[in-house]
């Protein structure tokens, strides 16, 4: 039983615990209205683009912080305008700015002269997570997750229809706009945890999981936000005992429990279908 509770004796796994509790929830939430906008992509693009700003931060001596959600924002309008202003379909105007910023980033950091790594952008550093770090991801959750209880219904309602909920008064610029912010802000807030990489991860499938178990939202966001919970708390305790990273640990559970979503989603509907017959 000692061995077992080994994890929980060092500080830094305390704080890598914690952080998978504030980071686990708005990104779950959030997952679940890209899994049904059909936004998956853009959680894709924004992860990346990122990067350069970053670098930029770090170049001029900001908080990185500040140049990953202006990037993130810049990207997110980006997309948003040059889909509305060409005949080019938003998913292909994502991967052009996704690759292109992408790039960018890429090409700044190779060029940065530092003995600081920046490596964590990457791939995350969810064992070297200290006070500030906390401190962000806790008041970013709390922001997103307040922000998505008071108008989860509204969010909904632009994510199934956009147009009737134009016709319902519902100001859908700053619905739209507000959704690409908290997106933004939860990247930020998961730099740390799981880096730019796999980010993507925790932002679509918790969503997906949710999806193929319930079929109610309020249901879906519920199983959504347990998955994603269950995935980094048993990742990251498990990377312990198999010296791996925490990061990519998490995103093989998460991978895991939509498989088994999905093996269960499919032997139900089959079983209906042979009643149904």
């Amino acid at each position: 039983m000692s061995e077992l509770l080994l994890p929980f004796q060092f500080p830094f796994m305390q704080n890598a615990f914690l952080i998978c509790v504030f980071v686990a929830i708005p990104t779950a939430l959030l997952s679940c209205f890209l899994v049904l906008k059909g936004w998956a992509l853009m959680g894709d693009a924004i992860s990346h683009a990122i990067l350069p700003g970053v670098v930029l931060a770090y170049i001029a001596g900001l908080p990185l912080i500040v140049g990953a959600f202006g990037a993130g924002m810049l990207t997110a309008t980006a997309t948003g305008f040059l889909a509305e202003n060409s005949r080019v379909k938003q998913d292909t105007v994502m991967g052009v700015v996704f690759s292109g910023m992408f790039g960018l980033g890429i090409v700044l950091y190779t060029q940065v002269q530092t003995n600081v790594h920046l490596d964590h952008i990457l791939f995350g550093n969810m064992l070297g997570v200290g006070p500030s770090d906390l401190w962000t991801a806790g008041s970013i959750s709390v922001l997103v997750t307040l922000g998505v209880a008071l108008f989860w219904k509204d969010l909904l309602l632009h994510a199934f229809d956009p147009a009737q909920a134009r016709a319902s008064g519902l100001r859908v610029g700053w619905l739209h706009y507000g959704l690409l912010t908290a997106l933004s802000l939860t990247i930020v807030a998961t730099l740390t945890a799981t880096g730019l990489i796999l980010a993507v991860g925790l932002l679509i499938a918790p969503g997906a999981i949710g999806f193929l178990i319930c079929r109610r939202f309020g249901g879906m966001m519920i199983a959504a936000t347990l998955a994603c919970l269950l995935s980094m708390l048993a990742g990251t305790y498990a990377s312990f005992f198999l010296d791996s990273a925490p990061a990519p640990t998490i995103i093989l559970i998460l991978t895991a429990l939509f498989l088994v979503a999905f093996v269960r989603r499919l032997a139900l509907t089959r079983r209906a279908a042979r009643t149904v017959g």
